[in-house]
């Protein structure tokens, strides 16, 4: 029996399960109607109201599980109906408000939206604009804040609340990190899924001869507990993939790449970024445009690696595995489209492996691509430093290597305001959205503590000593690395 973080997990898991199932059987047309009543038999409903809003949320599910609004362009959508069991409320003047004499509160708010009723402050939340103003003044610390969850994960200000009192994303703020899917705990926020496109491929495949590659993410390392990675490469293979190769060979291509590039920018300009996280490399050209010249100029390990398998099979698809929203929608950006196809998370792969019964950990080893340990650490907060670092430690430099790792938006937001005003003492910097990095992301199955340790032993099943080695066999002369960042590339 799968186990799950949280309930939100699990409900989304049995729609793409069902999709899954039913798209392999080539019947999805007539099981979208008979979904709803298999994930909510009822007659109780699980959580909502009634069975029937419970239904009609499962529907819009169905709808995102099969690519969501194809006039938004955003991967990321807020569900309407699920969207309205939070509190409603912002700001609430709670039992410790003692009725001060001072009234510093009613003095604060510039819509009038505090008044005084028996002694005690009352907002009018019909006036109540949340500025915030009447907590920060209140010396009884009265004032609750019960911000809803999503809005708090999102460190980018890019969700604000209606007048219907629903989530809206802000399309020129929103980063398509995930964070606000991860943390809405009624799962009205979701990603749009290629599920149903990826299994149609496969079953194409078929018949066209057309080879379709999985390429997974070395997050993988810590998603499912229960099987060896080499278990987890069988059971995807099984589902009809013709091959499945490490993201972390790609890694490794960057990686390189990356310490060339810092030998000859630095000097140049005084701090280099990476450019393998899409929703950093988002942040900047939304927030800092000015700093795009920082950023490497390099493709993310995703794209790299999809361009040599490419090169040795034109006519090949690539279908990227991992815990990353945003390369939803990486994929999607002008200068990158063809290279990779679709983009799932693991929950995805969760759901398709279960839809046709494999079991993982009762499956035969597959063989590891030789991938270095420094190309599979980079799914962790650091890894990318410690891999350019090594490569810089071998041939050195003119200028030394100081970089600043960052965990999380937060963190890169800083460095990067840092930089925009003369004040950052390092000359590179590691951005990565997700705090812990990629194994933070928001379509990771395990978001746990043990995430960093399972990569690293991940790092240490390489057979190859570093990059050089894992990447010796084959021909790079041809592949294009390098993308224009002085434009905004949408």
């Amino acid at each position: 029996m799968r186990k799950f973080e949280n309930h939100v997990q699990e409900m989304k898991y049995e729609v793409l399960k069902e999709v899954s199932r039913a798209a392999f059987q080539g019947n999805l047309e007539g099981a979208i109607p008979l979904i709803p009543y298999r994930t909510d038999p009822g007659p109780a409903p699980r959580i909502r109201c009634c069975i029937h809003k419970e239904r009609v949320i499962t529907m819009d599910r169905i709808r995102m599980a099969l690519g969501g609004d194809k006039e938004n362009p955003n991967i990321i959508e807020v569900i309407d109906e699920a969207c309205d069991e939070c509190t409603i409320n912002r700001f609430i003047i709670t039992e410790a408000c003692r009725g001060c004499l001072a009234h510093r509160c009613t003095g604060a708010c510039p819509t009038d939206a505090i008044s005084i009723i028996g002694s005690k402050a009352v907002i009018d939340q019909e006036k109540c604009i949340e500025c915030g103003k009447c907590k920060e003044i209140c010396p009884y610390n009265a004032v609750a804040d019960v911000m809803r969850p999503c809005r708090r994960a999102c460190e980018v200000g890019a969700l604000r609340i209606d007048e219907q009192k629903k989530a809206v994303i802000d399309e020129e703020k929103c980063i398509r990190c995930g964070a606000c899917v991860y943390q809405c705990p009624f799962g009205a926020i979701m990603d749009k899924s290629s599920i149903n496109d990826v299994i149609k491929t496969l079953k194409d495949s078929k018949e066209s001869k057309v080879k379709v590659y999985a390429i997974i993410a070395p997050s993988i390392s810590s998603q499912f507990t229960y099987a060896s990675i080499g278990q987890v490469m069988a059971g995807i293979k099984k589902l009809g993939f013709h091959d499945v190769i490490e993201v972390a060979l790609g890694a490794d291509m960057v990686a390189l790449e990356e310490a060339k590039e810092y030998r000859k920018v630095i000097g140049t300009i005084e701090t280099m970024t990476n450019s393998c996280c899409p929703a950093f490399v988002e942040h900047v050209y939304k927030v800092y445009p000015e700093l795009k010249k920082h950023l490497s100029t390099l493709v993310s390990p995703m794209i790299a690696i999809s361009r040599l398998i490419k090169s040795l099979d034109p006519e090949g698809k690539v279908v990227f595995i991992g815990p990353c929203t945003a390369k939803k929608e990486e994929i999607q950006k002008e200068d990158l489209k063809g290279a990779t196809h679709y983009a799932l998370t693991f929950e995805e792969l969760a759901a398709m492996l279960d839809s046709q019964d494999i079991v993982l950990d009762q499956l035969e080893e597959r063989l590891l691509d030789n991938a270095s340990f420094y190309g599979r650490i980079f799914a962790r907060s650091g890894g990318l430093t410690k891999a350019l670092g090594k490569l810089l430690e071998k041939d050195p430099a003119e200028n030394p290597f100081r970089p600043i790792t960052c965990d999380g938006i937060a963190e890169c937001d800083k460095a990067l305001k840092k930089l925009k005003f003369g004040r950052l003492e390092h000359n590179f910097i590691e951005g990565m959205a997700c705090k812990g990095g990629c194994i933070g992301g928001a379509a990771s199955l395990s978001h746990g503590p043990k995430d960093k340790k399972a990569v690293d032993k991940y790092g240490e099943l390489a057979l190859e000593p570093d990059q050089e080695q894992s990447l010796r066999a084959f021909d790079l002369q041809s592949i294009e690395y390098h993308r224009d960042h002085s434009i905004n590339l949408e």
